[in-house]
Order: structure tokens, then sequence, then C-alpha cells
């Protein structure tokens, strides 16, 4: 028979010990790959440390109510030399069947963390992946160079099962030196930080093309001449104060509806995007509501855009075809459940069935991306459409 380690995980990013709460199971009882074996506590939360693979539970050297550091040995689970090989356990990292004894770790002496020579993907923390898992000094390194876990997606991993290693950065960050750099401006770093936070959850896009000629005529001749967006903004606001549960937030078991119809719109500034917020616009019609978008994308390009006019907002709209896109998958806020943005307004055929004849007519790609896990394709395609029916009726508006 061959042993492989239970070994404590990494239970949190700044966790660098847990205490032993109790032991679900006995010495010399068989044991499944992830089931949960002993219990740990936090300062946070009470978790599970779980079997690397399935055998017979060894060795507990773990006890009650003392504390290890992450990566200590808490005890073996006996597996056949098959899965050891599996596994990728060599002989030479085996302990001495003899040589595991049960040794009371008296604080503040911690217990010695024993990291034996892993092979072929042995899980290094329970319920996360090897190649996300980071050692405390890898950890102590990336907070001195100012990284994320982002920042290592590109960095090929030679460690168990497949995770970087402080020698695979050091490489990787010696490599980047001989490269030519320029600092993130702070208005880069927070729009980094931002869909860092965003792509955390599950995002989803759906598309549906928009007929335009209604709205470039009813615009021609409003005095205002208000844009392309600030219709989508007002089409948006319309179908969310028909139904807020479309941009309602999920916070643990429940759908949090959005207290006021508050919509943000991009616009472009200096090395990054600044999104003011236009608020209750679901209660102002079109006219009201030019001179307040006006005010505010001044503002923005200026970068001076008051608190209040920030921030909190429940979707964004986005015109990517002022660069010439028609079509584009952008990514909600981390506070926002939507996200919806214009194509460019390109001239194609359309069917007319009152005449039988292609016609020319103006038509954009809009894109509605949303967080998979408050609406689903369906529930989005509804929305869009609705957009799609205000919009092509902007006297609604």
């Amino acid at each position: 028979m061959a042993l492989a380690p239970i070994l404590m995980p990494q239970l949190g990013e700044s966790i660098a010990e847990a205490t032993i709460v109790r032991v679900l199971f006995k010495e010399g009882d068989a044991v499944h790959a992830d089931a949960d074996l002993i219990e740990v506590e936090t300062n946070k939360a009470v978790m599970g440390v779980t079997a690397p693979c399935s055998g017979t539970l060894g060795q507990i050297l773990a006890e009650t109510g003392q504390s290890y550091p992450v990566g200590a040995v808490l005890g073996y689970i006996e597996i056949s030399k098959e899965d050891a090989v599996r596994l990728g356990l060599d002989e030479d990292d085996q302990p001495k069947a003899k040589s595991v004894e049960k040794k009371r770790v008296d604080k503040p002496a911690p217990p010695v963390t024993v990291e034996p020579t892993v092979k072929g993907g042995l899980p290094v923390p329970a319920h996360v992946g090897g190649a996300s898992y980071l050692s405390p000094r890898m950890k102590a390194r990336m907070a001195e160079l100012g990284l994320r876990m982002a920042d290592l997606s590109g960095i090929p991993g030679s460690g168990a099962g497949g995770r970087v290693t402080i020698e695979d950065l050091e490489r990787f960050m010696a490599g980047i030196e001989r490269n030519k750099t320029t600092p993130a401006s702070p208005m880069r770093k927070a729009v980094a930080d931002a869909m860092i936070r965003s792509w955390s959850r599950p995002i989803a896009t759906v598309f549906r093309p928009i007929t335009l000629d209604n709205l470039l005529a009813h615009r021609s001749k409003h005095p205002l001449k208000p844009g392309p967006a600030l219709y989508t903004l007002r089409a948006l606001a319309i179908a969310l104060g028909e139904n807020s549960a479309c941009a309602g937030r999920l916070i643990g078991e429940r759908i949090v509806h959005p207290p006021s119809i508050d919509i943000g719109f991009a616009v472009e500034a200096e090395d990054g995007v600044m999104v003011p917020v236009i608020r209750n616009a679901d209660q102002y019609p079109l006219n009201d509501l030019v001179p307040r978008y006006n005010r505010l994308v001044e503002l923005a390009r200026q970068r001076r855009l008051p608190a209040g006019d920030t921030g909190g907002s429940i979707a964004t709209v986005t015109n990517y075809g002022t660069f010439g896109l028609t079509l584009a998958t952008p990514i909600p806020l981390p506070e926002q459940t939507l996200l919806i943005g214009m194509g460019v307004g390109r001239t194609v055929p359309f069917w007319n069935p009152a005449i039988e004849e292609f016609i020319p007519v103006v038509e954009a790609q809009f894109t509605l991306s949303f967080d998979h896990r408050v609406l689903d394709g369906g529930a989005a395609g509804r929305l869009l459409k609705r957009v799609a029916e205000l919009l092509e009726g902007p006297e609604q508006l």
C-alpha cells in the first residue's frame, strides 16, 4: 500500500492557518475522493478538508483544537500502488509506516509543514484545482509586485496540478523586464479591477437587429437632437420600469429588485470609460432627459462627474457603433445585471410583404449582456424585444 497525504488546504486568500474542529472518520474507515474528512475553523467560517483520493483512512496526525498552517500534513490515506502511480506519488517520498506517529503540537510552536514531492496533478488544496492554489510565499511575492490572480493566467505552471510556482513567476517577471512597458493609469487600474470582479459571474449575451428608420426620422424633427444612445437608455428604462426583476441582483437565495430605475451610459474618457448615471430614467420623457444627458457627457469627458451622478446604476447603455463596430459583447459592471449595446447602423435590404419587394432600411445590431444567474436567454430575449418595440416606435419615448 502507498500513502497519500491529507494537506491543510488554502481556505481563503488571507487564511494562513485553521483549527481542527472535528474528525469525521475513524482510522481504518473507507473514504471516497472529495469526501469531507475533517472540519476546520478559520476566522471566517467552518469548512471541510476533503480526501484527495479514494482509499482507507490510515492515520490522522492532526488533533482537535490545534491550529495547523496551510500545507501541513493532517494525516494519510492508504491507497493502492496503482492509484499512487496515477496520482504521481514517488516511492522516495513515501513516509515509513513506523515513522508516522501521532504527536501533539502545543502552541505556540506550529506543526511542521510537510510538502512532499507531488507530480502528475495531485490536488493541493481541498475543493480547488491545483492551478488555482497559491502558496503563502507566492501570495507574499505577488503582493510585493502588485499582482493579481488574473495576472498569472498567461504563466505556464510547472508545479503540482499545473500550479504556478514562485520560480515560474520569477522567470515570467524576468522576461517582462526585457520588454517595453508603460505604467497603467489609475483609470485603467480601476477599469481592470471592475472587469475582474464582473467576470467572476456567468455572463451571457443575446443579439437582435433593430431597424432605426423611425428613430432617425424622429430625431431629425426633434429640436434637441437626442443621440441614439439616449433613445436606447430611455427605451431600456421604460422596459425595466415594467419589469424590474430583469435588473434584480441575486443575493443569497433572493432576487433583490432595484429601488429605482437608474441607468448608466458609457462615455469614453482619457485612458478609460466613465459611466454617468441618469436617476429614475423611467419617470422622465425623452425631452426632459436631453439636457441632463448632455451635461453628464461633458462632465464625464472632463472626468469631473459629481459623486451623485455616478455609481449605483442597475444597467448600462453603450454605443460601440461610434467606433464603426457592428457587434460586441460588453461586460456589465460588478453591481449591475444588464448591459445593452448598439452597433453601427448600416443600410441593408428588408423584405416588405405589403409591396412584395426588398426595400433599403437602416439596421443596427443590439446586444444585451446579462448575469445568467438572474436571467435566462428567454427573459433576456423578451426584454430586448421590448426595447426594440420602443425604439421602432420612438413617439412612445
